[in-house]
């Protein structure tokens, strides 16, 4: 028997302090399970609902056209839905209707929200019946959408966090520009020798994804369980021996003087960045591009730093993926998995890199010519790419599966901004722990697990 679809006050644990939300109900009289009618002539609509805005749309509406011109079976029609949280709220008013899109646009976070709703249908089930090749795809990207050998969803927009620094600031202090820092001690010295004046030497966001990644970085986990995949998860076990690495850096560098707090807007921190304030950063390599033409200096990446002692693991995927609906006819579900199987094509994967920073999910894009020319005027890029390869294929790097991710992200969020207030870190931690463990059992007993 089919789940439900997770009710309004499971989604607002997912959604808690992730921006507003807008919901739609559907139309009055609307079928929980009824499938759209398709016409008989005429390609097969595809209807796609999405995040993408800005320049993103753009460059997205322009890999849709290519594809509904590339054969004329199908016709997919994206729909700007808001953003992630906002669309994620409105999927949930409309799931298992006539409503309901045939693909759908989730942020990694949502995964096991989407797993555990009950209405999506595994892409596995295409890869099977056809003995699609997935060896294309880039493990360390689909590890995430996938759960006991089950593909869930196929990795869209995909990104991870790198350090970036300012190369004349480095010149400046006698530093190295081609030398980033890769531990934390290099990580502090070199922030104290770039702290100067009004210019401090590092700043990470207050976003509970880059604690992640830092942990992760480390191989430590973010719940038990191995992370939620090998069972459902119940405890949150980041406040262990890498999550403290994280908080005592911070604490350090900013008791220290040279860690500049840049809050929690995206915005505020890359202005930091280029207005000389903070002259390293962490930031999504999809941003790196759009930082270097923008920033007035030469902007050097570099790996995520990690303890001197640890073994370095790598990074966890970011971004987000594409999920079918189960509740909708056979031909849409087919001319879903076209189009997914036509976007991770090595020559769409390599235009969607250079059109949007994000990474190719097709490693082979790599070479393809428009991306060997964009790494000869932006070999940063080469460093993303090479930092993502490198990274060991494990439960850390994984990335957690919770469905109350993001209210556990705020949790941490609070406990980092609370360093700034002189908090001791392991009580920070502690206190960020147990709140979201009654999130966590709150969502189970919700969930009648």
């Amino acid at each position: 028997m089919k789940k439900l679809w997770i009710g309004s006050a499971a989604l607002a644990l997912l959604l808690a302090a992730c921006g507003s939300e807008t919901e739609e109900t559907p139309e009055e009289g609307a079928s929980a399970n009824a499938s759209p009618p398709q016409e008989t002539d005429g390609p097969t609509e595809v209807i796609f609902w999405h995040a993408m805005s800005g320049e993103l749309e753009g460059a997205l509406n322009s890999l849709v056209d290519d594809f509904n011109e590339s054969q004329d079976e199908y016709e997919v029609e994206p729909v700007f839905q808001g953003t992630y949280e906002e669309a994620l709220t409105k999927l949930n008013t409309v799931a298992g209707t006539t409503e309901s899109p045939a693909l759908m646009q989730v942020f990694e976070v949502g995964t096991k929200f989407m797993i555990d709703s009950g209405y999506i249908q595994p892409v596995q089930d295409f890869i099977d019946e056809e003995g699609f090749d997935t060896s294309i795809w880039e493990e360390n990207i689909t590890n995430y959408y996938s759960v006991d050998g089950v593909q869930y969803s196929m990795p869209f927009n995909s990104s991870t966090p790198v350090l970036i620094y300012n190369k004349d600031a480095f010149e400046e202090a006698g530093l190295n520009p081609e030398d980033a820092p890769m531990t934390y001690s290099e990580l502090q010295e070199a922030a104290a020798a770039l702290t100067e004046g009004e210019q401090k030497g590092f700043s990470i966001l207050n976003y509970g994804w880059f604690f992640e990644e830092l942990v992760a970085a480390q191989g430590g986990l973010f719940v038990n369980e191995d992370n939620g995949r090998a069972g459902q998860a119940t405890e949150a076990v980041f406040n262990g021996e890498e999550g403290m690495n994280v908080f005592n850096l911070i604490k350090d560098m900013y008791d220290e003087g040279t860690f500049y707090n840049s809050g929690q807007n995206w915005d505020d921190m890359r202005a930091a960045f280029q207005s000389g304030s903070a002259a390293m950063i962490l930031d999504s390599s999809a941003g790196v591009k759009g930082m270097i033409d923008n920033a007035p200096f030469e902007v050097g990446v570099g790996y995520l730093p990690v303890p001197d002692d640890a073994e370095r693991n790598g990074v966890i995927i970011g971004g987000a993926s594409l999920w079918m609906a189960g509740d909708i006819e056979e031909e849409e579900k087919q001319g879903a998995w076209e189009f997914m199987k036509y976007v991770s094509s090595a020559e769409v994967q390599a235009q969607w890199h250079v059109d949007t920073g994000y990474f190719a999910i097709n490693p082979a894009a790599y070479d393809e010519q428009v991306v060997v020319d964009q790494w000869e005027e932006y070999p940063q890029l080469k460093v993303t790419v090479d930092q993502l390869k490198e990274t060991k294929a494990n439960t850390a790097t994984g990335g957690a599966l919770i469905s109350v991710f993001p209210e556990a992200r705020q949790r941490v969020v609070n406990a980092m901004e609370s360093l700034y207030q002189g908090a001791d870190p392991q009580e920070a931690l502690d206190k960020a722990v147990e709140e979201t463990n009654r999130a966590l059992e709150n969502d189970a007993l919700k969930n009648g697990n």
